[in-house]
């Protein structure tokens, strides 16, 4: 009874310590492989026990002895190079792990009797073998990113095991012991090629991985085969933003996923690769992709960080292990309770009306439409740039290219029977949400032209099966000025408040707020909180296209539009999806 009590206690025990086990799975395995890995590359280069050689050589050849020695220090380097695909969580490096771990022990008897390697191996088994479920991550082998940094490591290993086996060599004493001195000199003859061999692989492996490593994934355009896979994906992911359709741009480099059905977008400014949002397409390859694109950054000595995620995506970027700095607020209008009833919505109801009355009209032009009327469009788009200056925009914000506008369905307001203002849409495959990328109009265009197209916009989403309209970001809202908030924080609350000459930043979130939107928080993650001010600067200059577009002067107000509202329109189209 006592027993069976016992043996009770000890199962719940292991139970409510499994959980933490699997956690720390990656670190143990990572440290039993390259304690295991650094144990058979010293025992190869130092010497063995005479007397157990010689009983050896009774019951097993020379041969045998000899590619023991040789194949153990191998099998020892590559357990220090799958350690790190056990940091790393790989399901296949756990599984190469053990049967590199058994191949060694299998060896080690003939080396010259070595139990003592032999048991230290088991027990490495022993350890690993039940922490399966901590390495979840299904990828091959050769999709592991071996760093530059590992393989320094590997080779500070190697290079400290030849030391201490040239130490031991030259403090061994075999004086007294003749025939044991020639078992000695076939010993180090023996240790010196195994660690040759043992170098010439970790060589050999250095060279593959310099020359068979991804190298960085070129910009896709719409000639390249990639881009027709992104066309497909964003038909139909389980995972996307309307800004996700910043894809067709032209200007992204994209990682997929094996299956071919997820993406990752992602821009390089100088040592930072900066993904927008996160994964796109299934939701259960996503995590994988984010492992592949920070193993590939760190590969290739960058910085990975991603920009404009939502509080959804957090676990993602903890699991990461990124840092994460809040960078505004995002709007969302749920377009089952808006209305233009109540007093709240009287001065947008009366903006409506009022453009309505004067003669404008809305419609909604599918992307198979837009042919015809591209010469009309850019032409208000060339005048609309005419009167604020910094051009167009890139990476996080779209500009009009016409093959890019080509892509969405686009809003039209026509007064007098001929094209005033427009906005592109993007649309999500799951009509969970829907928004606007370019928004621009002329000097024809009726005044309180944006609220007009905001309600039509509103309830054209609404007919269309759409939960939310998309309305943006608002840069640095939300942030706190607390004495123990971080100082990013603390900054930006102060540019919020005091930065008008800089953008808007009050002005915007007003305007929005007259919707009711949801406000959600906009973050930026990165391997370290001392990067995040690095990565936001790249943002600025990839968006703006460089220093000289990041230095331009602060538009002037358009004529055609009061001041206030004028100012609005233009941050509103000049700013980003995301608060940058």
């Amino acid at each position: 009874m006592l027993a069976f009590v016992s043996r009770g206690i000890r199962m719940q025990v292991f139970r409510e310590l499994r959980p933490a086990l699997v956690g720390a799975a990656p670190t143990l395995g990572a440290i039993a492989a390259l304690s295991a890995g650094a144990m058979l590359v010293a025992s190869g280069a130092t010497p063995s026990v005479p007397s157990r050689v010689l009983e050896l050589l009774r019951f097993a050849p020379p041969l045998l002895i000899e590619t023991s020695h040789f194949l153990s220090s191998i099998l020892g380097l590559v357990l220090i190079l799958l350690a790190f695909g056990l940091r790393s969580r790989l399901d296949a490096a756990w599984n190469a792990t053990l049967v590199v771990i058994l191949l060694a022990a299998l060896l080690a008897p003939f080396k010259g009797f070595n139990w003592e390697e032999a048991v230290v191996l088991i027990g490495c088994f022993l350890v690993l073998l039940p922490l399966h479920d901590g390495f979840p991550r299904q990828a091959r082998l050769s999709r592991m990113e071996v760093t530059p940094g590992w393989l320094i490591s590997a080779a500070a290993v190697l290079i400290g095991a030849v030391l201490l086996g040239m130490w031991s060599f030259q403090h061994a004493d075999y004086a007294d012991m003749p025939v044991w001195r020639v078992i000695a000199d076939q010993d180090l003859e023996r240790a010196i090629r195994s660690s040759i061999g043992a170098a010439l692989a970790l060589l050999g492996f250095g060279l593959w991985r310099l020359f068979a490593m991804p190298a960085t994934p070129q910009v896709a355009g719409d000639t390249d085969p990639d881009f027709q896979r992104v066309r497909a994906i964003l038909g139909k992911a389980e995972w996307s933003q309307p800004d996700s359709n910043l894809a067709l741009l032209g200007d992204k480099r994209f990682l997929f996923s094996p299956s071919g059905e997820t993406f990752l977008m992602f821009g390089v400014r100088g040592r930072s690769w900066i993904a927008m949002d996160g994964p796109v397409g299934r939701t259960d390859e996503r995590m994988e992709l984010l492992w592949r694109f920070r193993e590939l950054a760190d590969a290739h000595a960058a910085r990975p960080s991603l920009y404009g995620i939502g509080p959804e995506d957090l676990p993602d970027a903890v699991e990461l292990g990124f840092s994460i700095q809040k960078i505004g607020e995002a709007a969302a209008v749920p377009l089952d309770g808006f209305s233009l009833a109540g007093r709240r919505r009287e001065v947008l109801r009366r903006n409506w009306r009022k453009a309505g009355e004067g003669g404008a009209s809305f419609e909604v032009v599918p992307p198979e439409g837009l042919p015809p009327l591209m010469d009309e469009l850019k032409a208000i788009s060339d005048e609309w740039l005419s009167h604020h200056s910094g051009g167009e925009k890139t990476f996080s914000l779209g500009g009009f290219v016409p093959r890019y506008v080509a892509e969405f369905p686009v809003a039209l307001v026509r007064s007098g029977g001929r094209i005033v203002a427009f906005a592109t849409l993007w649309p999500t495959a799951t009509r969970k949400s829907f928004s606007m990328d370019l928004m621009r109009y002329g000097e024809a265009a009726p005044k309180n032209v944006m609220d007009y197209l905001f309600v039509e916009l509103l309830e054209w989403g609404r007919e269309q099966g759409y939960v939310a309209f998309d309305f943006g970001a608002s840069p640095l809202a939300g942030l706190e000025d607390r004495p123990l908030a971080p100082i990013m924080s603390r900054v930006g609350r102060l540019l919020f408040e005091r930065g008008e000459e800089i953008y808007n930043f009050r002005g915007v979130r007003r305007y929005k707020d007259k919707y009711d939107p949801v406000w959600q928080p906009r973050y930026v993650a990165a391997p370290h909180r001392w990067q995040i001010p690095m990565v936001m600067a790249d943002v600025g200059l990839l968006t703006s296209g460089g220093m000289a577009g990041l230095t331009r002067r602060r538009p002037k107000p358009d004529a055609s539009a009061p001041r206030g509202e004028a100012q609005k329109v233009h941050d509103m189209n000049q700013h980003d999806h995301h608060p940058g």
